[in-house]
């Protein structure tokens, strides 16, 4: 490739579309201030404590209301969004607006009580029994936020580190039950719907066009391509003592637009297994009637897939992620892999364009035991006239002690601040190289990260 990679490349009309991150953050930004300006257009004057405590928990009920449609619009899955902004930011999103959503349900319950009961001259005790038993729908609403503390609660960092991923998703199912409970009570006691058709009819498209989303895209789209590819395993074959790669073929698979850098969420239709759907990247570049994957065993379904038999049906949801090609603007790459995050950087590294010492691989593993495609990346790098480098060994103490640190970095890969740097690993050591990466001076528009949370 000798065309210059400065300016972003035009999209081709054959090419996916894509929402970029600045258009969704502002429709997200322009959802909320048009909530907020419901309740100004509803609310002529504040007066007393008992106003101000009750027009702050119409505040929060509303905004609660709306996040929890972005929460659920976010992890719709929708091609355009994935692709534009990536899976690993909307995570990180959906994250961050589900605090924010937990917090603002919790609050909005909080304020109405008090500023009910300093209305009616009674304590809060007496008046959450009132609101329990009189108010129309109340108690379905108090039963959705507190499904979703619980849900907000098995998010946490602390809580995450001790559950499957399996146990993870089943939990973050009740957020749909919990959506559900509070909708009607939003409409039966909420001071901005009662009297207003035209508010009660936007919201109510909103909800129902966020739930069409999700049906189409989680439900119907994945059962259409399942018919359509008919997928299956070829082939299993072990790479190293923990780590296999699984071989499927199908039919029609270069409809998929799949490119190297994304992840399929895949559900093995085999004892055990079938009723999981879990991410793996592709390992190598899709090709019209084969995919690879390759998996690190790390849980329950990641160690059964190395007992999958060939022939096994495969449901395969996706192409998602936004860790590709399209993101570079540089014409040199660095691809900065740790332990199984060489996935998707090896599909990469085999097929981003570039000249003889334009794109480099650096790999980072504790042993030599853990290094997958080893082969394989050494014929790439002769074949194309790219670098591999592997940094081996166990992180020691002090910055210096570990070879991911900025002086190391920059003498390993020469000018590399005019690098697009590609990122994928476990989350210590994303969050490590990305740090040095920046004190090396590169410029934070051009590291583009993939972890491996959920």
């Amino acid at each position: 490739m000798t065309a210059t990679l400065d300016a972003p490349v035009a999209r081709r009309p054959h090419e996916p579309l894509r929402i970029s991150r600045g258009l969704a953050l502002f429709v997200i930004w322009a959802g909320g201030a048009a909530v907020l300006a419901l309740w100004w257009k509803d609310t002529t004057f504040v007066v007393g404590l008992d106003g101000w405590l009750t027009n702050a928990g119409r505040i929060t009920g509303l905004l609660a209301g709306y996040l929890v449609v972005v929460l659920l619009a976010l992890m719709a899955r929708v091609p355009a969004l994935e692709r534009g902004v990536g899976t690993d930011q909307l995570a990180r999103w959906h994250a961050m607006a589900g605090r924010y959503t937990v917090s603002l349900a919790v609050a909005h319950t909080l304020l109405i009580i008090w500023g009910y009961a300093v209305t009616a001259h009674t304590n809060v005790v007496h008046e959450t029994g009132g609101l329990l038993t009189t108010y129309p729908d109340v108690l379905m609403a108090t039963v959705a936020t507190g499904l979703l503390v619980a849900v907000g609660v098995a998010s946490a960092r602390a809580a995450r580190r001790r559950l499957r991923y399996e146990t993870w998703h089943f939990i973050h199912l009740y957020t749909y039950l919990a959506v559900a409970l509070a909708f009607s009570h939003q409409f039966s006691t909420g001071a901005d719907f009662v009297t207003n058709r035209p508010a009660r009819l936007l919201w109510a498209a909103m909800y129902i066009a966020v739930a069409a989303l999700l049906f189409w895209f989680r439900l119907v789209r994945p059962v259409a391509q399942g018919l359509r590819h008919r997928m299956r395993v070829v082939e299993v074959r072990r790479e190293s003592s923990d780590t296999v790669s699984v071989w499927l073929t199908g039919r029609h698979l270069e409809e998929l637009g799949a490119e190297p850098g994304q992840f399929f969420r895949w559900r093995f239709l085999a004892r055990g297994m079938w009723w999981a759907a879990n991410p793996y990247s592709l390992s190598a570049p899709p090709r019209p009637d084969l995919l690879r994957i390759t998996v690190k065993a790390a849980g329950d379904h990641s160690r059964a897939l190395a007992a999958v038999r060939p022939g096994t049906p495969v449901l395969a949801e996706g192409p998602f992620g936004a860790f590709t090609a399209a993101r570079r603007r540089q014409r040199n790459v660095l691809l900065l892999a740790g332990g199984v995050g060489i996935t998707p950087l090896r599909a990469l590294f085999e097929s981003l364009p570039g000249g003889p010492g334009e794109v480099t691989l650096v790999y980072r593993a504790r042993n030599a035991g853990e290094v997958v495609f080893r082969d394989e990346l050494e014929w790439i790098a002769g074949h194309r006239g790219a670098r591999v480098h592997y940094l081996l060994g166990r992180r020691g103490r002090g910055r210096r002690a570990d070879p991911l640190n900025p002086v190391a970095l920059d003498r390993l890969v020469p000018g590399l601040r005019g690098h697009d740097v590609y990122v994928c690993g476990p989350p210590g050591m994303t969050h490590q190289a990305r740090r040095a990466l920046r004190q090396a001076g590169v410029p934070r528009r051009q590291i583009h990260h993939e972890s491996f949370t959920f």
